[in-house]
């Protein structure tokens, strides 16, 4: 049986074994190129994977079978460290086993397909004979609409998928072509509990025994807890050093990774970026008012996974020469979906209102004046000449079109009267009042 021709292959394997080489190219193509290995979004719950598999020949090739396979599972493997024996060193003293001590493993699956890409041998036979040439097998499956977990590689684990093509012929080992799969699982950043700002504050004496030199306060605010790569996190952060040392602030953004298995659990941390702030002298205060931290191109926190747990946080801490540091934490989610819109848009300018304008509370009256009410000294006729009919008022529902701030309603008072040294409403007693002037 003879298939159609493809347009063409792109070489993805070699020539195989037996035959004399018979196999020249076996190649997997996915359809959409741009979301294999994270060139673009990625596969999400219930897409379509779609591509074909390419086969060129050198001659005539007897086939068992053309299958497509598509995996996905999360992986975790780690050694633990050789443990401690008693007694079992000179004189009853503990040692060290040789070896490495137990394995831990762990493995979840969430995605097992299985496709056919020949259709069966005819009636009394085992196998089908392609001619020379290029074949071309499509092939689509739909990912599971149940929550797919993030891809991701990790210091003792990973989540991988793949879609994968294995050639099975009589008397030769199977031959097969792997594309990786790239599945995301998004996460938005403008769901409230994301929005919400996060405030942390702490203070440690500095000193040696009993001679203490005094003590150093810090206190952060970070304004959203959820930020997507390549976003600039503003710090508001106040710090103030009444030790005799000098301190140097700095903040930083790390990466906790947790794997578990066999009830124990494995943690690797790494920061992925930090920043570094102003020397503060002994007696001295520092603010940062927005000091910005980018983040890099980090994977997304990974939340839903039973034995891999990818989570951040962003540390402002202070360097004390001869004491521990003092460290405030704050947590952080890395999303998919960045924050547009107005919600984030109200959060930045209230995060900001209350960073910058705090010292507007102290200097507003408890009751402010009332302004003047010109008609008093205006005529009608007068007021008439000067100020325009007021324009009809325009319809609520044009004005939510726009943006909310385009349309603050504009208070309009009546202009003071022109200046003249003729007083228009003279009358009869005049009123004399002594005058005083400052030298």
């Amino acid at each position: 049986a003879r298939f159609p021709r493809g347009r063409g292959a792109m070489a993805a394997a070699g020539p195989g074994p037996g035959a004399g080489g018979a196999v020249k190219t076996l190649a997997l193509v996915l359809e959409d190129e741009a979301r294999r290995g994270g060139g673009g979004g990625g596969y999400c719950s219930g897409d379509t994977v779609s591509g074909q598999v390419l086969l060129e020949l050198a001659g005539p090739l007897p086939l068992r079978g053309l299958r497509l396979e598509a995996a996905g599972r999360a992986r975790v493997a780690w050694s633990e460290s050789p443990g401690a024996v008693p007694g079992a060193g000179t004189w009853g003293v503990a040692v060290r086993a040789p070896g490495p001590g137990p394995r831990r493993e762990a493995e979840v699956r969430y995605l097992d397909i299985r496709q056919s890409l020949l259709r069966d041998p005819p009636e009394g036979e085992e196998n089908l004979i392609l001619l020379d040439g290029r074949h071309e097998f499509p092939f689509s499956f739909q990912l599971p609409q149940e929550p797919l977990v993030t891809s991701f590689t990790g210091k003792y684990g990973s989540i991988q998928y793949y879609v994968k093509a294995v050639l099975e012929r009589p008397a030769v080992p199977d031959q097969s072509v792997q594309a990786e799969l790239q599945v995301i699982s998004h996460i938005d950043v403008s769901s409230p509990a994301l929005l919400t700002p996060v405030l942390r504050s702490q203070e440690k004496m500095v000193g040696c025994w009993f001679f203490t030199s005094g003590p150093v306060s810090l206190s952060a605010k970070i304004e959203r807890k959820g930020y997507c790569n390549g976003e600039a996190i503003p710090i508001y952060a106040e710090i103030e050093n009444c030790s005799s040392r000098l301190i140097v602030p700095k903040a930083a953004i790390f990466q906790t990774q947790t794997y578990l298995a066999s009830g124990k659990t494995k943690t690797f941390r790494q920061m992925v970026a930090n920043v570094r702030g102003n020397h503060i002298a002994s007696g001295s205060t520092d603010t940062w008012n927005g000091k910005t931290l980018k983040i890099p191109p980090v994977s997304p926190s990974i939340l839903d996974c039973c034995i891999i747990r990818v989570e951040y946080s962003l540390a402002v801490y202070i360097h004390i020469p001869g004491a521990k540091k003092l460290m405030i934490e704050m947590p952080l989610v890395i999303g998919t979906i960045p924050c547009i819109g107005f919600s984030s848009r109200n959060s930045s300018i209230t995060s900001q209102f209350s960073m910058d304008m705090s010292w507007l509370a102290l200097t507003m009256p408890e009751h402010p004046e009332a302004p003047p009410n010109y008609a008093d000294v205006v005529s009608e006729e007068e007021f008439s000449r000067h100020v325009p009919a007021y324009p009809p008022p325009i319809d609520c529902e044009e004005q939510l079109c726009c943006p909310v701030f385009a349309y603050i309603q504009e208070f309009r008072f009546q202009p003071p009267p022109l200046y003249s040294e003729i007083d228009p409403h003279p009358t009869d007693v005049e009123e004399v009042q002594p005058v005083s002037f400052m030298l």
